[in-house]
């Protein structure tokens, strides 16, 4: 990864980086820290998880040890997590500068333009959404069942979306978007941070893809994916990291190692593609920074 010129970013304000899986978000950051101080914070929600160094690309353990780092493999499985949680950790890092790195854009985002409160989801409401949506129509009734408002602002083809939106209105008997009406002021405003997003050549990009599984294979996320494999949980938070799945069900002797290694490309191509798609989106007032 080429280093960057840096005379255009200011020590004095936090920077953000954003960018799609395998871009070089972290190297951009350590060189940063290196040259100009301050904390390296996570901003991706697959590692967060004490039980994925490896498969989710976190930094290594000596990485982490030369710079400050936060909130990288601090939650345990059978925890949840939400993104609620993550500003409430980044708070509490207090006031220095920080250089918040990561590819969730809904982490940026909460963070850049902040995050309205919404009641938290009982249990057995979330059993019946996971119910109602393994339904053959469960997809397109949960979107008929949304206020008019909601429906309109979500992206309905996104089962995830849909029924965390029917969970909120089941539950509190108003629409998502009602909630995310009364957000707060954010975190981190605009004057308080240069934010950059890394804008990677998509040839450049599906190549790196191939190239770092391969490295992750090499450097023991099978091993990794071994460890969970007696408490695997397919619908768990962190049984999530791309990879992963396709691992263990090598494991479990459903794959090939090679239809595991082909399928998780397959499956990191296409999350970086939904990155890219939102960064798009939501994330216009940035500043892009193309690599590859």
């Amino acid at each position: 990864m080429p280093e960057h010129d840096l005379t255009t970013i200011p020590r004095d304000r936090h920077l953000l980086i954003a960018g799609p899986t395998a871009s070089g978000k972290s190297a951009l950051a350590m060189q940063v820290a290196r040259a100009q101080g301050g904390l390296i914070v996570n901003a991706d929600a697959l590692q967060v998880w004490s039980c994925w160094r490896v498969l989710t690309a976190r930094p290594s353990a000596a990485e982490e040890a030369a710079l400050p780092h936060a909130l990288y493999g601090h939650v345990a499985p059978g925890r949840s997590y939400s993104v609620g949680d993550w500003l409430s950790d980044v708070t509490a890092l207090g006031s220095q500068r920080l250089i918040i790195v990561g590819g969730t854009g809904l982490y940026l985002t909460a963070l850049t333009e902040g995050l309205a409160y919404v009641p938290p989801t009982p249990p057995e409401i979330r059993a019946e959404g996971d119910r109602r949506l393994a339904e053959p129509e469960g997809l397109g009734q949960m979107v008929a069942d949304l206020d008019p408002t909601t429906r309109g602002k979500i992206d309905v083809l996104n089962p995830a979306r849909v029924q965390r939106a029917w969970e909120v209105l089941e539950n509190t008997g108003r629409g998502l978007a009602d909630w995310q009406a009364e957000t707060p002021p954010p975190l981190i405003g605009p004057d308080q941070a240069t934010r950059v997003v890394l804008m990677a050549d998509r040839d450049w990009l599906v190549e790196r893809i191939a190239r770092r599984f391969d490295l992750m294979l090499d450097q023991g996320a099978l091993d990794e994916a071994r460890a969970v494999l007696p408490g695997w949980q397919p619908t768990a938070q962190w049984a999530r990291a791309i990879g992963a799945p396709e691992l263990i069900a090598h494991l479990r002797g459903e794959l090939t190692l090679d239809e595991a290694r082909e399928r998780a490309v397959i499956a990191t191509r296409q999350y970086a593609k939904s990155q890219r798609i939102w960064f798009r989106s939501r994330m216009k007032a940035w500043q892009p920074l193309p690599v590859g």
